[in-house]
Parts: C-alpha cells; sequence; structure tokens
C-alpha cells in the first residue's frame, strides 16, 4: 500500500500559503518534498505535512526562518511523526493559548471602549490597556541587537522633531507602495525595477542608527537577508507589504496571505548577495 502524499500546489492551498514559499522552504533546506514525480511537481507526505504545521506555528509566533530551522532540527526524533513531534506540537500549543489569551484580554478591553463611549460612561484606564504591551519593540529591539540599539534608535527617532518624523513615515509609505505595486505586477524579484527598490530600500536602512545596517563593520548581508525573513514570518511587518490578493485572503477570514512580503524578501535577499 503506498502512504498517501500530497502536491505541493494542494498543500500550498490547504496550507494558505503559496508555492514559492514551499520551494523556498525546499531551498534552503527547512522542508524538502517526500518525492519528486516525473512531472517534477514536488509531494509531501503526513511527515512533511506535520514538519509545515510546526513551521507555520513558530512564524506565527515572529521566529525567522534560521531560528525554526534550530528548532525543529534539534527536537529529538525516535522516529518520523511519532511522539516527540506530539511533544514539540504540544509545547507551541502551550504559547498559542497564551497568545490567545492575550489577544482575548484585548479584545474585551477594546469592546469596553466602545460600549463606554456610545453609552456615555466615564473611562477607565485601568481597563483599556489590558493585554497591551508598550514596550515590546523595545525588548525585541534589545533582544535582537542589544540595548546600545535600541537607545541609539530611540534617540535618533525622538531627535527628529514631528516634521522629521513625517518625512521619514512619507518615505516608508513610498517604500511600500513600490514594492506592492511590482509584487501585484507580477514582477521578478531579480528584475531591475524589483533591484532598485532594493537599494533604495536598503539605503533607507542603513540611515536608521542603532540597526545592524547602519554599522558598516556589521553584518549588512546578514542582516538585511535576515530582515526580509522576518518580514514573511512576523505578520506585524509583513502587512506593510500586503498586496490586494494577500489583503482579500484575510478580508475572507483565512489567514492573511504574504506574496508581497515573499516578494520584497527574495529581491532583497538577491541585491544583498549581489551587493553587500
Amino acid at each position: 500500500m503506498t502512504a498517501q502524499d500530497w502536491s505541493i500546489q494542494e498543500i500550498a492551498r490547504l496550507a494558505g500559503t503559496t508555492s514559492r514559499t514551499l520551494r523556498h522552504y525546499d531551498g534552503i533546506g527547512l522542508l524538502p518534498p517526500t518525492r519528486i514525480a516525473s512531472n517534477g511537481y514536488r509531494h509531501y507526505d503526513e511527515t512533511a505535512l506535520v514538519r509545515l504545521q510546526r513551521i507555520l506555528l513558530l512564524r506565527e509566533l515572529g521566529l525567522g526562518l534560521p531560528q525554526i530551522a534550530e528548532v525543529v532540527e534539534t527536537d529529538p526524533r525516535p522516529r518520523p511523526g511519532g511522539p516527540a513531534d506530539a511533544t514539540a506540537l504540544e509545547r507551541h500549543l502551550v504559547q498559542l493559548r497564551a497568545e490567545q489569551d492575550r489577544l482575548a484580554r484585548q479584545i474585551a478591553s477594546v469592546e469596553h471602549t466602545i460600549n463606554a463611549l456610545r453609552e456615555g460612561e466615564e473611562l477607565m484606564p485601568e481597563n483599556m490597556f489590558d493585554g497591551f504591551d508598550h514596550t515590546q519593540y523595545k525588548e525585541e529591539v534589545e533582544t535582537r541587537w542589544g540595548e546600545k540599539a535600541y537607545a541609539d534608535s530611540d534617540r535618533w527617532w525622538r531627535g527628529l522633531g514631528k516634521d522629521g518624523q513625517d518625512a521619514w513615515k512619507a518615505t516608508v509609505a513610498e517604500l511600500n507602495a513600490s514594492w506592492i505595486a511590482l509584487a501585484e505586477a507580477g514582477a521578478d524579484p531579480a528584475s531591475a525595477e524589483a533591484q532598485d527598490v532594493a537599494r533604495r530600500h536598503v539605503g533607507w536602512l542603513t540611515g536608521i542608527p542603532g540597526t545592524p545596517a547602519s554599522d558598516e563593520r556589521g553584518d549588512r548581508k546578514g542582516y538585511v537577508i535576515g530582515l526580509g525573513e522576518m518580514y514573511v514570518a512576523d505578520p506585524r511587518f509583513g502587512a506593510n507589504y500586503a498586496t490586494s490578493a494577500d489583503r482579500a485572503t484575510a478580508a475572507s477570514g483565512g489567514t492573511a496571505g504574504t506574496a508581497g512580503a515573499e516578494f520584497v524578501r527574495d529581491a532583497l535577499r538577491i541585491y544583498a548577495e549581489a551587493n553587500l
């Protein structure tokens, strides 16, 4: 009896991702196909599906692909699809439930504010911010790049003043719009147009004190490539590059698409490998 497997197109549809993403996972050794058919299509069996589920869960938790690879490769695996996989998924479930609880508290907090405003009731600050962590980005930057990185970038941002901050936001909006337009037009990430936007994107990054991109002695290439991976892995950042198709997927109740972020990731990787 032949074990069941699924084509790359079927898995992409079922997982709410894209064939390009699955091919990328294969290319970096994160999710190789179980077999490749005579027509060249990749196929995945149940063990691969479990691995993909773990990858997507870790992405939702904010891990980049290098960190995900470390997690899935260092877990003990006495046999494919066996108890070790179940144990690993149980750990992810604990994290997901914690995130679910945080989001439920945020929803309740916002609902409380809406009801109070509509009923003309007094707002209660102690109820308005339950579930919100206003230091999450500070802690995230310090964890990834150190306390000095956060202090330098924070000092730079405050020093810009309102006009400078508005100009910086306009630059970001223009970059995002350029990325989305190219992605929606089906441009090749290696095209001259995409690489020009990648060049401007990297130039923008190098102008932000505290980031690894601003340090000529640092690993700019690794930073830019890793940042591109984070755009795909972290919905908070990937939303900046969401195409109309990505937004339609989210509006229909599905997982937000990442086609736009994937395009940015691929273009930045090509630029970094050629120029940094």
